[in-house]
């Protein structure tokens, strides 16, 4: 049987792999992390230059390679083109992008250097499966090197539409180097749809029927897979996590009020600073329920080092305050907002708690918040989900209430309507959404991706 080799921007503490503050990724690759994969990138730790002799450990039957960014090549490629270019332009903003050509070189430099450190580990055998924008360019880089092993890639976020792509300098050189892999996963498909007209646009090909793009003789079979989650134990964690202590100092904190929850990463992708507008708009217009909700935003740092960031949250604090300002009573606040991080098992209880999920990027991959939040319900009073139609679970998730993010008024009106919302349309929505949730798990998330990389259909 072959070993599956997975390849990602970081890779995670062997201990701490199993533990509540997994991020998304562990999470969704849970299924293919069986005995004897080798989990390979970097180690989340900074030097002088960047290494080419990975650090191998062995734990739990899998097998982990890093190795360490050079403290420039991680302001360049990590800091600069991945994440101040690539992932503003991916997320269909813009205004937002800086490109540097500079940066774009050390990209390219560290895809390189990616491709070199795999390089002896590999086997003849071994499916290559590598993850996320900040890695398009190491496919190539193996092929280069004489590497024939079936490689895959996944887009975790979303593809742009073409005419933002064409903002890219390098936009053909990506494309390319995307088409180097066998297999490319996205999330919906809608992304799917847009990354056909880009090389339709670009390489004037177009997509065959079953979804294949050839390219300088080498065929790629494009692919939606959207990542999920394990329904059933995300619940069984809840359920448990409900009754810590935690939690119920939580709930004795609400004094019977009902608890609207937001979780996200403090990233301007996820439309913090107009889900709070929405939410000042909500309690100005029905002032029926004032005293009644309390809303509880947990928003985790991120990239603290980019001056955008910082300035994202001095908003946000600025915004907090001017609600709480202006609405709270002696005995109410009506926002909460934590700055810190949240273990995911305590995440689950307050999820189950919550009569509304609030989840309102301005756009996102996938968003497993919504799915979370789904799976934690008890299926007998459950709350209800308002989600943005920008995000990737949208498209499979109907049921919820859909809201436009940029139209603070809709947001207002969706929460006033899920407050008030009948039990029995509660239960009918969330049946149908937890269904979808159980089917488009993480294994088959992985199973699908892993058949199609082995060269099935």
């Amino acid at each position: 049987m072959a070993r599956l080799v997975i390849v990602s921007n970081r890779v995670p503490d062997p201990n701490e792999r199993a533990s509540p503050r997994a991020g998304g990724l562990v999470v969704g690759l849970a299924e293919a992390l069986v005995p004897g994969t080798l989990w390979f990138g970097w180690s989340g730790h900074r030097a002088e230059t960047t290494g080419t002799i990975p650090k191998v450990t062995d734990a739990a039957g899998l097998t982990y390679a890093t190795i360490d960014l050079g403290e420039a090549d991680y302001r360049a490629f990590y800091l600069g083109f991945a994440n101040s270019t690539l992932w503003p332009l991916f997320h269909m903003m813009p205004s937002l992008a800086v490109f540097d050509r500079a940066d774009y070189s050390i990209y390219r430099k560290v895809n390189e250097a990616f491709a070199e450190a795999l390089l002896p580990l590999l086997r003849p055998d071994d499916l290559i499966w590598v993850h996320d924008y900040q890695l398009i360019g190491v496919a190539a880089a193996l092929r280069a090197r004489g590497v024939t092993n079936r490689i895959g890639f996944f887009l975790h976020i979303p593809f742009p539409a073409p005419a933002v792509l064409d903002i890219l300098p390098p936009a053909t050189d990506l494309l390319a180097e995307l088409l180097a892999h066998d297999v490319i996963g996205v999330q919906t498909a809608r992304d799917r749809t847009l990354f056909a007209d880009a090389v339709r646009a670009v390489f004037d090909q177009a997509i065959s029927p079953d979804h294949r793009i050839s390219h300088n003789g080498h065929r790629t079979h494009i692919i939606v897979t959207p990542v999920g989650i394990d329904a059933r134990a995300f619940n069984a964690m809840a359920v448990r996590a409900s009754q810590r202590v935690e939690t119920r100092r939580m709930i004795e904190s609400l004094a019977g009020r009902a608890l609207m929850i937001g979780v996200d990463r403090l990233d301007y992708t996820k439309g913090l600073p107009a889900r709070f507008d929405a939410y000042e708009r909500f309690l100005a217009c029905y002032p029926q329920h004032r005293r009644k909700l309390s809303f509880l935003q947990i928003a985790a740092p991120s990239r603290e080092e980019v001056e955008r960031y910082r300035a994202l949250r001095e908003e946000l604090d600025h915004k907090t305050g001017a609600i709480n300002g202006a609405f709270s009573d002696f005995d109410w606040v009506p926002l909460r907002y934590m700055t810190r991080t949240v273990g995911r098992t305590l995440i689950a209880g307050f999820y189950r708690t919550a009569r509304i999920g609030l989840v309102t990027p301005l756009r996102d991959g996938m968003n497993l918040v919504a799915k979370e939040y789904i799976a934690a319900q008890n299926p007998l009073d459950p709350g209800v989900l308002i989600l943005s139609i920008f995000a990737g679970a949208a498209e499979g998730l109907p049921e919820a209430v859909p809201v436009n993010p940029f139209d603070i008024d809709a947001v207002a009106e969706a929460i006033h309507a899920a407050l008030v919302m009948p039990e029995d349309e509660r239960i009918e929505r969330h049946s149908a959404m937890l269904a979808r949730v159980q089917s488009e798990s993480a294994s088959a998330y992985c199973q699908s991706f892993v058949a199609a990389l082995t060269g099935g259909p």
